[in-house]
């Protein structure tokens, strides 16, 4: 049996290490703050959020920007903000038509970043170009700074030898990654540690840390990319479900599409990301015979005007518009978040045909959604990765206060 006394410090460990990340949390919602902001914003007293707040200057996370001077009497309140150096994170975007790799510090910045739009190669491959990448963008650290790595982010699609036919990629290029630990194997040739997740959950998890998350902790979030993923933000936290699938909205069932272009499925249902994805689009506009093989040539596309995006619009918001609205109606959300790999208009106009959309299918006493831009754009993935390493270490998830047995679960979801 164990004794009171451990399972009691053990509580008040967990307990401090939940205001901790509290206050951090506070402080990059705010941006800077002062003691007294931070007590306020973290519920937390006074005496308390002193002493967190001297642990975190001491351990480099949090820093003082100054004083504030604003006509208040007696001494100017000093002013805190998160330390950029406090801590650095790699993150590894593996999609099926490309490689993104980055490095970003405790704000969130990018410092910098390697890229390859490329048809996704054979795992050995990927691993090489990866841990060069990697190597390339730490030795642009300094050893403190390299001391203070949180981890490598790996964010890549579940499942990236299936919907090959809806998606129109080869077979034999992709299947093999169905049977390859690839964060596993990244972390045991850099000794880093590594946080995988599938990219749609990750770049929900940017955006619940440093995007629009700084505002509300519940929302809907889809990415449009050469697929569509997402995720669904609660209580500040990223729902995973069983098997860390969930807000899998890419295989929700919709009507087979109306473009001469879509292949008709086998059955009388086919799936989202069919007809709500930038690889149905490249599809509709290799049907009118337009060379669309970079994200470039996508957004050229899009920017005159192509008759071909108006029809593929018409075609997505069809299918998009029913699916979010079902998901809504099951999680009672009121903030849907959408964001793209590529712009040139083509959010803003999504967005306000979703919004019409949305709205017109809305049954009796339900209300409409907010549709909110995302923050990062084609870097959501890349950055969300990043932030995997950020999010686990840093965030106030509810886990923490659970004891022993969700710290040895966060360890697991680290190495795997």
């Amino acid at each position: 049996m164990r004794s009171p006394h451990v399972g009691q410090g053990s509580n008040s460990a967990n307990v401090r290490r939940f205001n901790e990340r509290l206050v951090l949390q506070a402080l990059r919602r705010a941006g800077e703050a002062s003691k007294a902001d931070l007590a306020r914003l973290a519920n937390l007293t006074s005496t308390a959020v002193g002493s967190i707040i001297t642990s975190l200057i001491e351990n480099g996370l949090i820093e003082v920007t100054g004083r504030r001077l604003d006509g208040q009497r007696g001494q100017p309140a000093s002013l805190l903000r998160l330390d950029p150096r406090g801590a650095f994170a790699i993150g590894v975007r593996l999609d099926r038509t490309s490689i993104e790799t980055v490095l970003v510090n405790f704000a969130g910045q990018m410092i910098a970043r390697r890229s390859h739009d490329l048809l996704l190669p054979q795992p050995p491959v990927a691993q090489e170009i990866v841990q060069r990448d990697i190597r390339d963008l730490l030795s642009r650290l300094d050893a403190r700074e390299r001391s203070r790595i949180a981890g490598i982010g790996v964010a890549q699609p579940y499942n990236l030898g299936s919907w090959l036919r809806e998606l129109g990629l080869p077979a034999d290029t992709f299947r093999v990654w169905n049977d390859v630990d690839f964060a596993g194997e990244l972390g045991r040739a850099l000794a880093l540690p590594v946080f995988s997740e599938n990219d749609g959950n990750a770049a929900a998890i940017a955006e619940l840390f440093y995007g629009c998350g700084r505002q509300r902790d519940d929302f809907i979030y889809l990415f449009l990319g050469p697929a569509i993923g997402g995720g669904i933000a609660i209580d500040g936290d990223c729902v995973r479900g069983l098997t860390g699938n969930a807000g899998d909205f890419a295989v929700m069932p919709v009507p087979p599409s109306r473009l001469p272009s879509a292949a008709q499925p086998p059955g009388k249902w086919d799936i989202l990301l069919s007809r709500a994805s930038l690889i149905s689009l490249r599809r509709h506009l290799r049907h009118y015979g337009e060379t669309v093989d970079s994200r470039a040539d996508l957004e050229a596309c899009i920017a005159r005007g192509h008759p071909a995006v108006e029809e593929w619009l018409d075609d997505c918001v069809d299918a998009l518009a029913p699916a979010l609205r079902a998901s809504l109606c099951v999680l009672d959300l009121r903030a849907v978040v959408l964001d793209a790999d590529v712009d040139a208009g083509l959010v803003d106009t999504l967005m306000k045909r979703l919004r019409v959309a949305v709205a017109a299918t809305a049954p009796e006493a339900s209300i409409t959604p907010e549709l909110v831009r995302g923050t990062f754009g084609p870097d959501a993935g890349a950055l969300g990765a990043a932030t995997l390493p950020m999010f686990f270490n840093f965030s106030p998830r509810a886990g923490i206060l659970m004891g022993a047995g969700a710290q040895t679960q966060e360890v697991s979801h680290a190495a795997n």
